[in-house]
């Protein structure tokens, strides 16, 4: 690197190479030396098939790379021409592998997933001019606003706790020994998050202790986020999303949406599949858990028919370029869509309004409504598990972290902490395409109180024992509180107060199908996936005293005044 910094890099090279060939990169902070050839992977069998010379690198600081270890590292100071972020390093790899490997065509691509996927969209913000290609797939975009870390200013406890762990207490991944199966009671034991420093962690990880220095939307996570660091698509952009991903689905939407604004040469696109975090890299993508997508390979579909034929078109002029805007599996109908934009313009929004009842309609509640509102005790020694237990460490042995937004969500019945609305019996198909919105009208005896918004399809009773009845979650999220207003400069709510909760939860494809149901649930605790809110106001939760947490009641009103919807994008 340009400050003598040497980074580990494995190339493979076809063993017969009758013409010159591009390269085809990924950077990783996961170690690549026991990497297979990449004909014996099937993440990148088809793309071996067709010719690349490919090459692996651990990024700075990681496995056997020289060099200090940033987690997201921030864009250098281009004045400074020592000064190095991820896209130098990969400017400098590329400049050593034009030179030093022969038989290359001039052209390279990136891609990668999760973190692999950030280091590709941060290379495309500062190219070589030999980039030509980028397939970001599954990159996190603002960790505090989703994603990885937060999700609306809401802290992703158990994940952020144990990611950071496993990148940063070694040069190597490193899982951390609960010495219990579940999860979910050393976390609950854990009580205040300053008890992970006090006694577990003693200052010793960097991005924990940024965590507990910025509880805010201030300028660390600001300069952090991909979009700050983008303005328009100097290479061509592939932006791949799963939309059961466990950890970064809204990113690569995030990314693509950023940068489709200034595409003016139709080289940014998206591709939006049925899959969990990184479920397009490996098997046939015919399943995610329980849920079944009618016989499709979905993921042997992307590897084939979307990514190979992408990066052939881009970087060895093979094929007739014609790429759809975005590509999507539809769920429900099981079926691939194009589509010349996302969202797509056909979509038209309709609100979908919580009745008395339990009821769910697309009728706004009128003044007959038999009730105001419905209420539930939210209490913070009692947090509702955020899938069934045990909740296994996220990257343990056995851990099904990876199909957690498939579960049925009937394992929350009789839990009197969660509300439920669902319609009738749908007499025709329901198209939802597009970004979905929650407008919550809430209030809480509380002064600080997280809300979770989650919509499902209810299947109908069936002889299918697996799948009768089932609640499959399509979209959701969690808001806190406090940041009603601004992100940057919380608030307490003042006890009581009915306010509107308005905030996204993220795009679906989905047939909700004739037969089904259509059901929306509220609730306040996800844990420990969410840490728990006190819910009583205290300027830096990461700061709190076991003292500040406390029962609250919390009350989601549908009344002609105050009417609370899910607003959908359907298809006409």
């Amino acid at each position: 690197m340009r400050d003598g910094i040497k980074l580990h890099t494995v190339i493979f090279t076809p063993k017969i190479q009758t013409e010159k060939l591009p390269f085809l990169m990924a950077r990783t902070p996961y170690g690549v030396s026991k990497y297979q050839s990449p004909e014996r992977r099937a993440y990148t069998k088809d793309l071996a098939d067709d010719g690349y010379i490919f090459v692996f690198q651990d990024i700075r600081g990681r496995y056997l790379s020289e060099g200090k270890y940033e987690m997201s590292r921030f864009s250098r100071d281009k004045k400074d021409p020592k000064a190095i972020d991820e896209a130098s390093d990969t400017y400098d790899t590329i400049d050593w592998l034009l030179k030093n490997v022969p038989d290359n065509n001039g052209k390279v691509g990136l891609y990668g997933i999760s973190y692999d996927g950030w280091t590709a969209i941060i290379a495309a913000a500062d190219p070589h001019p030999a980039l030509k290609a980028v397939s970001e797939q599954a990159t996190p975009s603002d960790m505090f606003m989703n994603d990885d870390l937060h999700h609306n200013g809401a802290f992703r406890l158990s994940y952020a706790f144990e990611y950071a762990f496993m990148e940063e207490i070694s040069k190597t991944d490193s899982l951390y020994q609960f010495g219990i199966n579940d999860t979910y009671d050393w976390y609950l034991k854990l009580g205040p998050l300053s008890n992970i420093n006090d006694k577990y962690l003693h200052g010793i990880l960097p991005s924990w202790n940024s965590y507990v220095q910025h509880p805010n939307y201030d300028d660390y996570w600001k300069k952090q986020a991909v979009t700050s660091r983008l303005d328009h698509p100097r290479v061509a952009v592939q932006n791949v999303s799963g939309w059961w991903d466990q950890e970064d689905m809204v990113g690569p939407q995030d990314v693509y949406r950023f940068l489709e604004k200034t595409d003016v040469n139709h080289q940014n696109f998206i591709v939006l599949g049925p899959w969990r975090h990184g479920g397009w890299s490996s098997g046939s993508g015919t399943s995610l858990g329980n849920i079944q997508f009618g016989g499709e390979q979905t993921a042997a579909y992307f590897r084939k028919e979307i990514q190979a034929k992408w990066f052939a078109w881009y970087l060895k002029d093979k094929g007739d370029g014609k790429i759809a805007e975005a590509i999507s599996f539809q769920t429900g109908s099981n079926k691939w869509k194009n589509y010349t934009a996302w969202p797509p313009k056909e979509a038209v929004e309709k609100n979908i309004y919580l009745h008395s009842d339990g009821k769910l309609s697309f009728e706004k509640p009128s003044a007959t409504e038999s009730k105001a509102f419905d209420s539930y005790v939210s209490d913070p020694a009692n947090p509702i598990p955020y899938r069934t237990r045990p909740i296994e460490e996220t990257y343990g042995r056995g851990s099904r972290w990876g199909t957690w937004l498939t579960e049925d969500q009937r394992f929350l019945n009789g839990r009197p902490d969660v509300l439920s609305w669902q319609t009738d019996t749908l007499k025709e198909d329901v198209t939802v395409t597009g970004d979905v919105m929650a407008k919550i009208f809430a209030a809480t005896t509380g002064s600080d109180a997280d809300w979770v918004v989650k919509l499902i399809d209810v299947y109908p009773n069936s002889s299918d024992t697996k799948m009768s009845g089932y609640e499959l979650m399509i979209v959701d999220d969690v808001f806190r509180g406090r940041f009603r207003k601004s992100f940057t400069l919380p608030e307490a709510i003042k006890p009581g107060k009915v306010e509107e909760y308005s905030f996204s939860l993220h795009a679906a494809d989905h047939v909700f199908k004739k037969g089904h149901k259509i059901m929306v649930q509220v609730q306040s605790t996800w844990f420990p996936i969410i840490d728990r809110n006190p819910q009583k106001y205290v300027p830096n939760i990461f700061e709190a005293k076991e003292s500040d947490y406390q029962k609250a009641t919390q009350s989601i009103y549908h009344s002609a005044q105050f009417t609370s919807s899910i607003v959908l994008p359907v298809m006409q």
